[in-house]
């Protein structure tokens, strides 16, 4: 028998012969087949309407799944090309990474970068990857010319089924014959932006005609973002060793000037022993104040004057506001605060430069506190990746590694998978609010004894669950804590409770498949930005879980009525499933049972009595339906 084909039972429900389909991952022709089947077995029109509606259906989740497929394919090869933007030690490669997967993501012949040349004031190929002609490897691309050149002057992406046919940019000799010997035909352009500029070019074309979709014209946008990126890091990496560069100069000076610059030295010297000796931000500003025989206080950005700040960084110098200096504390572009000297109306230079000293002293603990912060958080990232990988299966090592994360990895967990919910304005704006919900649930988890790690493109936390707790509640909690920390929706999945993470790493990485399952369950039902776990998803929750607890389901679903039977020796159940099995007709359930019509209404008026008014609602009755099939195949003897 194929692997498309569904023999459909004769009372077999619509819904079970396409979930089998879908189970199965069967072509889109088979879905035909039980129509066909129906309409060839002279099945009743309402029989044939059902399983067409059923089958619209299952098509639609069908093709929901192929897209969630693509979309994680997408978010995958984003993902490891962030992780290597992450780890950044040389611009070529991470360039050649990126088009690269952006070649193979979108199936293109060829995929190349071209970047901005000011001095020239035009755009020259970078990168290329599947190209074979050495005359379209070296193309510069003036402003306008050519399909990049209209993307680098417009900002917007262009795409041409066929570049030779289309008319909408400038065409010149010498593009037109590198783009006639590499072959190509239908070619896709993104700018690359930092800020409002253009620095570049990002393309993917075919050697054939060939019409992109928004889906990938969206995807080859994220990965112009992240190679503009790389090329900001490099560059920030650039200036930091310009900046390191000049402080080794200045130091020079220091140690080889007048009695004027012993002192400053004498100052640095203080400076350094105090950072040495564990001294934080204030202790810096106490120290400068006793030597500049002032008042020194840092504060941050927002509470100081605003103009003098502004200028402060722009000079690289302490400037003066009214009775007070103000010196810039700055690194890489961004203003972490400022020091403020007050009860000094005037500075000589050896002074003055002793604030700036402390300025730039300052600057590098607040990076250094960063750093620490940022590393406990990898830390924790990295162990919580090796749980989710089962890298490492040794206990002894898992529970030395978390007690140094203060973790207790012999507790009782829950895995919960967060994901942001906002829109984002650009790609730009989406990494930035990643980092903010990676921030937020490395926090959470280092004030709960938790880990937590960035992964298919949102956060994973493990959280250990306190006494009373419920993993509906801490995945409730953790949404809102979430959302709150980043201004914007977060929805959370978490899956069951979990014990025995360090003899059987592998848990976590089952958990967490069930809290991912929950998380898509939370979309597809509309409910973003809320937490939730697979108990709360009725008979879905069987679909969820990663341990099918069908005995449970089965309990919560027909337990009253199943006990009641058992007490009273009553035929409760049986009467339900001939009921359901009868289309939900006493007349036709009391010719099924041989019992009176009466006696059907009085066993059905003690069922809704057990388990509700509302048993009967669709909702209700499909859980009902299935529990009874469970209790049947749990326990076939009953019938």
């Amino acid at each position: 028998m194929s692997r498309d084909h569904v023999q459909p039972a004769p009372n077999g429900s619509a819904e079970a012969e396409y979930l089998e389909l879908l189970t199965r991952d069967a072509s889109v022709e088979a879905y035909e087949r039980p129509v066909l089947a129906a309409r060839a077995e002279g099945r009743s029109a309402d029989r044939i309407a059902e399983l067409e509606q059923a089958k619209r259906l299952a098509l639609r989740v069908r093709a929901e799944l192929e897209g969630r497929r693509r979309r994680e394919a997408e978010l995958s090869a984003l993902f490891e090309t962030a992780h290597d933007l992450a780890g950044l030690r040389d611009l070529d490669a991470v360039l050649q990474a990126i088009v690269q997967r952006a070649r193979s993501l979108l199936g293109t012949d060829v995929a190349y970068l071209t970047l901005h040349d000011p001095a020239r004031g035009d755009t020259y190929m970078r990168v290329t990857e599947g190209s074979v002609s050495a005359r379209f490897q070296q193309l510069r691309l003036g402003m306008g010319e050519g399909l990049g050149g209209l993307v680098a002057q417009t900002t917007r992406p262009y795409v041409t089924d066929d570049y030779f046919e289309d008319a909408r940019f400038q065409h010149t000799r010498t593009i037109d014959s590198g783009v006639s010997d590499e072959g190509l035909v239908a070619i896709l352009g993104v700018p690359l932006m930092l800020g409002p500029h253009v620095i570049g070019v990002l393309f993917a074309a075919d050697r054939r005609a060939r019409v992109f979709e928004r889906e990938q014209i969206a995807v080859l946008g994220s990965f112009a973002a992240l190679a503009a990126a790389a090329i900001d890091t490099a560059n920030l990496l650039t200036e930091t060793r310009a900046a390191l560069a000049e402080l080794e100069r200045a130091n020079q000076i220091i140690r080889d000037g007048s009695a004027v610059i012993e002192r400053a030295s004498d100052v640095h010297d203080r400076l350094a022993e105090l950072v040495l000796r564990g001294g934080g931000v204030h202790d810096v500003a106490a120290a400068v104040s006793e030597v500049l025989d002032g008042t020194v206080l840092f504060t941050e950005a927002g509470a100081a004057p605003a103009e003098a700040l502004e200028a402060s960084r722009a000079e690289g110098h302490a400037v003066r506001h009214g009775g007070e200096w103000i010196a810039a504390v700055a690194a890489g572009g961004e203003l972490l605060g400022a020091l403020v000297l007050r009860g000094q109306r005037a500075l000589d230079p050896v002074d003055q430069r002793t604030l700036e000293r402390a300025a730039m002293v300052t600057s590098l603990l607040l990076l250094a506190r960063r750093s620490a912060a940022e590393a406990e958080h990898r830390v924790r990232g990295e162990l919580l990746d090796d749980l989710l990988d089962a890298r490492d299966r040794d206990p002894r090592l898992l529970r030395e590694r978390a007690a140094r994360l203060q973790a207790d990895l012999d507790a009782t967990h829950v895995v919960l998978a967060a994901r942001l919910d906002g829109p984002a304005a650009d790609a730009d704006e989406e990494a930035a609010a990643r980092r903010r919900l990676w921030s937020a649930a490395s926090h959470l988890a280092a004030t709960r004894h938790g880990l937590a790690a960035a992964r298919d493109g949102g956060t994973v936390l493990l959280l250990p669950l306190g006494a009373g707790d419920t993993a509906t509640e801490l995945a409730g909690r953790t949404a809102r804590h979430l959302g709150t920390a980043v201004h914007q929706p977060v929805t959370v999945g978490a899956s069951a409770p979990v014990t025995g993470l360090t003899a059987h790493p592998e848990t976590v990485a089952a958990a967490y498949a069930e809290g991912r399952r929950c998380l898509d369950a939370l979309h597809l039902l509309g409910r973003a930005g809320d937490g939730a776990a697979a108990e709360d998803f009725g008979f879905l929750g069987l679909l969820l879980a990663g341990e099918r607890d069908v005995a449970g389901f089965v309990g919560r679903t027909i337990g009253p009525v199943a006990s009641y039977d058992e007490r009273r020796g009553t035929d409760l159940l049986r009467t339900m499933d001939a009921y359901f099995s009868c289309g939900m007709s006493p007349a036709r359930t009391k010719d099924a049972l041989h019992v009176h019509v009466n006696t059907v209404a009085q066993r059905l008026e003690r069922v809704g009595r057990l388990l509700g008014e509302d048993w009967q609602t669709p909702a209700r009755a499909l859980e009902i339906q299935l529990a009874l099939r469970l209790h049947r195949l749990v326990a076939p003897d009953r019938r």
